[in-house]
Parts: C-alpha cells; sequence; structure tokens
C-alpha cells in the first residue's frame, strides 16, 4: 500500500490544512493567506527571530515556515528539506490526513520543501500491533502552482526511497534471499521492468565461486537477480549496469561481530535496496535510460560448512582468492556480479554495497565513500548530483600501490589489505574484475542505516543511494 501521495493542483484552499513556506524575502506576501491578527502576530514573533508559526482555525490549521534567502543552491535546496521535514512533525501531532502546500517568492525550492516533507513521514509499522505506538501517518500532499510532470516525478522517487527503507527495516525473519528475490519479482511486475531470478544450479553453471562460497554456511540457497529496465527510445546504445551487494543478513561467518556490530546486520543488503528503488523510480518516471541491475544475495551465517580463514576459492573470472577474513564477504560475491556485467558490453558500470566499517571510520554518515575507473566528466556530474540531492559523495584513490596490499602467496589475490585503507584495498579488490568497462564503487555503509533520526532521514533504513542515481542518470544520460 501507498503511504503518501504528492499531487499537483492549481487552485488554492483545495485542503484545510495548509502549510506556507516562504524565504525571508517573500513575508510581506503573506497578507494573502493570514488574517490581521494572525499577520500581526507574524510580525511581532519574526522580529524576535521566530521562524516557525501555527495558526489553528476551526476547519484547519496554518504553518508557516521561514527561511533566510540568499544561499547557494545546493545549500538553499538541502536547507528546504530540513525546513520541510520539521515541519511535517508539527503536522502529524495534529493527526492531520492530507495538507495543501504554497509558496510566496520561493518556487524553485517548493519541491525540495516537498521533498523534505514527503521523506520524514515515512513510517514501518508492519510489526507494531498496539495502535497506541503507532503513529499517525500523513497521505497527501497537495503541491499548489506547480506543473504536474515535476510534481508526478517526485512521487514517483519518494515512492521508490520508502520501497528501499521498507527493505532495509525488514527483519532477517521475513527478508531471506529468496524472498529478496521475489520481492524484485513482484516490484518488477507493478513497475514495468523485468526481473530474472537465477538459483543455485545456475548460479553453480556460472562458476560464481564468490558467491557459492560466502552462502556454504548457510541452508537457504544463494539468488543472482538480473533486472533491466528497457525504454522504448532510450538515449544510450549500451547499457548502464548497476550492481547492488544482497548479503540480507552478516554474522561475519567464522570471523564473526562483536554483538553490537551484528545488531544492525540485516541492512547489509542495502546496495540492493538502493539498486531496486533506482529501478523503481526510472520505470515508473519512464526514464529513457537503459538500465541493467545485478543483485548477487545470500546470507552469511557460520556452521561446520561455511569458509574458514585461509581457504582458497575460485571466482567465475578464474582468479583465485584466498579468504583471510570471512566478514569481507560482500566483496567476493560482487566480484561475480562485476565480471557477470561484462557480457552487456556495459557503458557504465556503478556497484552500491554496505562495503567497509572503514569507509564508516573515514566519512561517518554523511557522505559516501567512492572510487573507480570511469571517466572524469562522470564522476564530476556524479559528485554533482550528490550536492544536487545531498547524498554527497568524496573520491578516494585507486592508487597501484593499495594494490600491493591484496597481492597473496598462495592466491591471485586475497579479500582483505592490512589495518589501514581499507574502503580503498576493498575498492582495489573490485578492480581486478571490472576490465574492459568504466566502472564506479560506492560504498555507502555510513548513510544508508541510521540508528537516529536525522532530518527527513528516519531511523535505520535511509534509502541512501536511490535519489542520488536517479538525478544523475537523469542530467548525465538524457
Amino acid at each position: 500500500m501507498k503511504q503518501l501521495t504528492l499531487t499537483a493542483v492549481q487552485a488554492k484552499n483545495t485542503s484545510p490544512n495548509l502549510v506556507v513556506f516562504i524565504e525571508s524575502e517573500g513575508i510581506d506576501s503573506l497578507s494573502d493567506c493570514l488574517t490581521p491578527e494572525e499577520l500581526f502576530f507574524f510580525r511581532q514573533a519574526y522580529q524576535r527571530e521566530v521562524n516557525s508559526f501555527f495558526f489553528p482555525r476551526a476547519t484547519g490549521a496554518i504553518w508557516v515556515k521561514v527561511l533566510k534567502g540568499g544561499k547557494e543552491t545546493a545549500i538553499a535546496r538541502e536547507d528546504a528539506r530540513l525546513a520541510g521535514a520539521e515541519v511535517v512533525k508539527e503536522v502529524l501531532k495534529y493527526k492531520v490526513d492530507s495538507i495543501a502546500l504554497r509558496t510566496y517568492g520561493a518556487d524553485h525550492l517548493l519541491l525540495s520543501f516537498a521533498e523534505g516533507m514527503a521523506l520524514a513521514s515515512f513510517q514501518f509499522l508492519k510489526y507494531l500491533t498496539k495502535a497506541e505506538k503507532k503513529r499517525h501517518a500523513l497521505q497527501t500532499i497537495e503541491i499548489e502552482g506547480v506543473h504536474t510532470g515535476a510534481v508526478s516525478e517526485l512521487d514517483a522517487l519518494i515512492e521508490a526511497v520508502f520501497h528501499a527503507r521498507r527493505l532495509l527495516n525488514e527483519p532477517f525473519s521475513y527478508l531471506s534471499s529468496p524472498q529478496l528475490a521475489q520481492e524484485a519479482v513482484e516490484l518488477g511486475q507493478q513497475y514495468g521492468f523485468s526481473v530474472e531470478i537465477m538459483g543455485k544450479e545456475k548460479i553453480e553453471a556460472l562458476k560464481m565461486g564468490g558467491l557459492l562460497a560466502v552462502n556454504r554456511a548457510s541452508q537457504t540457497p544463494p539468488q543472482f537477480v538480473v533486472m533491466e529496465w528497457l525504454p522504448i527510445d532510450p538515449k544510450n546504445d549500451q547499457p548502464i549496469v548497476l550492481v547492488g551487494k544482497g548479503v540480507v543478513y552478516d554474522t561475519g561467518g567464522y570471523s564473526i561481530k562483536s554483538s553490537d556490530g551484528m545488531e544492525y546486520m540485516k541492512s547489509d543488503m542495502g546496495g540492493a535496496a538502493a539498486v531496486l528503488g533506482t529501478f523503481i523510480a526510472a520505470a515508473r518516471n519512464k526514464l529513457p535510460v537503459h538500465l541493467v541491475g545485478l543483485i548477487p544475495v545470500t546470507d552469511n551465517l557460520v556452521s561446520a560448512s561455511g569458509i574458514v580463514p585461509g581457504d582458497i576459492i575460485t571466482m567465475a573470472s578464474g582468479a583465485t582468492v584466498e579468504v583471510l577474513n570471512t566478514d569481507a564477504e560482500g566483496r567476493l560475491i560482487l566480484a561475480d556480479a562485476l565480471h557477470y556485467a561484462k557480457r552487456y558490453k556495459p557503458a557504465l558500470v556503478i556497484d552500491y554495497a554496505t562495503l567497509t566499517g572503514a569507509a564508516v571510520r573515514a566519512l561517518g554518515n554523511q557522505a559516501i565513500c567512492y572510487m573507480g575507473t570511469a571517466p572524469d566528466t562522470v564522476k564530476r556530474a556524479l559528485e554533482q548530483s550528490g550536492f544536487s540531492t545531498y547524498e554527497r559523495l568524496v573520491e578516494f584513490p585507486l592508487w597501484r600501490e593499495y594494490g600491493e596490499e591484496i597481492k597473496s602467496q598462495h592466491a591471485d589475490l586475497k579479500n582483505i589489505g592490512g589495518p589501514t585503507a581499507g574502503a580503498i584495498t576493498a575498492g582495489k579488490f573490485l578492480e581486478y574484475f571490472t576490465e574492459g568497462y568504466p566502472w564506479l564503487h560506492l560504498d555507502i555503509a555510513g548513510p544508508v542505516f541510521s540508528k537516529v533520526a536525522n532530518g527527513y532521514k528516519t531511523k535505520e533504513g535511509t534509502g541512501a543511494g536511490v535519489r542520488l542515481t536517479y538525478d544523475f542518470l537523469k542530467y548525465y544520460f538524457t
């Protein structure tokens, strides 16, 4: 069921509940919606640097949010999103089902404000049984005076992020490997992209030794999900391939995690969620870009049959890997998928993974660590989308010296480097399997999951990567 719908309306006062978003330069226009008494109160409070206002009425209410203007575009848009998140928390306190959203003099930021409101309204209530614990839901945001197409596009993007968040929040008891594959099938049927599921026999036939090795400790078979969005008249002759890490639960294997490190490992399929969310947004908005999605899916458990440190495995590419840390499993399954991507002769491959704690230690949850072999024009475009959506990126180097750290005495590679630069040596490992196409690796371990709510990023799954990638594909390839 769809949680929230954004619609465009041209007439004013379509809802008894109104949210007005303005920059400081537009406050004189408020006489159009406030009574003289309300306007007097507003001016008195605004002089004391109050910037949020609530005016209850007999048949509804008005909320006013004022931001200072004159900021750089990306900052102004992010401040608008954060302001929207603040307002929606107040709106929900009054159990409002729908609101109309209006602006005076800040048209270029109205959609960002609506985006912040919508994202902050997400709820994951599937397992709550007590009504008093359930927060009231906002169901409709009517946006006045904005082109219908722009609102419909944003509505699709919000829905895509919500699906990514929902999957991230699902417990392992529900979201097993076959269930994640089934979710992909159902989402493809709902939104119009094709999905093929390969089971263990096909994975064995493809000799995906990384995926099979990680799965060895499990009683649940691995899955390999292949998706395709092929519009009628795509702008790209060669497809863009998106690869998402789909570890539905990660204990670390024999290199077992501590209890606090394992607590949120249901989120280790954040890369898969980002790719699925991007496909939903692309298909709903009929994005004219040919996309292929690859998601290797497994859990990483502990059992007598599991791989142990020191084992040597053979990957789909034929390369041998000495496994020195079974908690460095994501790169093993991604490597097989990256090799599989070569058959598409892609224009670009981007992989998404909650890959390393090193990325989190370096950047916290404020940025995505990325690296790769794609041209600088592609990297700069991706960074621009990062600032535009505020899913910002920091490029790490892939210097050849880092490759020395993953050389093995007994195999072609080892799956972990030394005690430093862990995010880079993980990327260097993946690079080994990407010969023949331009490639980018996004380590989303920091921003994809949050232990506390932060602005419009709700607690736990954030859906990071979806808005960034959609923006990048839209503006760079179309």
